[in-house]
Parts: structure tokens; C-alpha cells; sequence
């Protein structure tokens, strides 16, 4: 009884803590959008902590992954389009 009481308080401290953590993360790169800072990076360090714990984080942590993802896919076909133009030329 006591075991079990105990587990559950751990998990749900660490669930807590993991929520805190990662929401002021979270929080912290939304704030270095208009401020300087490195909001690009901050932001999906704290989905990757919020990840740990909660299914929606991981859901929005993949969809920027894929947004990324699709945006640097485009980057480099441009730079070889335009690449390709001056070969031509």
C-alpha cells in the first residue's frame, strides 16, 4: 500500500517537474521571438522536455521537425535551381 502510494507520488512529481521545466523553456524561446535570442532553438528544446511526459508536446514537437524538415528540402532545391541557371548561363 505504501510502495504504491509512493509511486505514484514520484510519478506524479516527476510529471510536474517536467511540466514546469519545460513550459519556462517554453516560455523563455516564446519571449526570444521579439527579444534577442535564439528562439529557434529554445522553442524545440522545450517541446523535446515537455515531449517527455506529454503527448501533445510530441505531436507539436514532429510537426516542427516536418516544417523544418520540408523547409530546408526546399532551400536546397532552390540553391540547386539557381545553381543549375548559372552553369547555363
Amino acid at each position: 500500500m505504501i510502495k504504491r502510494a509512493v509511486h505514484l507520488t514520484y510519478k506524479a512529481a516527476r510529471r510536474i517537474v517536467v511540466a514546469v521545466v519545460g513550459v519556462t523553456i517554453l516560455l523563455i524561446g516564446v519571449v526570444m521571438i521579439v527579444t534577442p535570442g535564439p528562439a529557434i532553438v529554445v522553442i524545440p528544446v522545450g517541446l523535446a522536455i515537455l515531449s517527455i511526459e506529454f503527448t501533445w508536446a510530441r505531436f507539436w514537437l514532429r510537426r516542427l521537425r516536418e516544417a523544418i524538415s520540408r523547409r530546408n528540402a526546399n532551400d536546397r532545391h532552390s540553391r540547386a535551381e539557381a545553381q543549375q541557371a548559372r552553369v547555363r548561363d
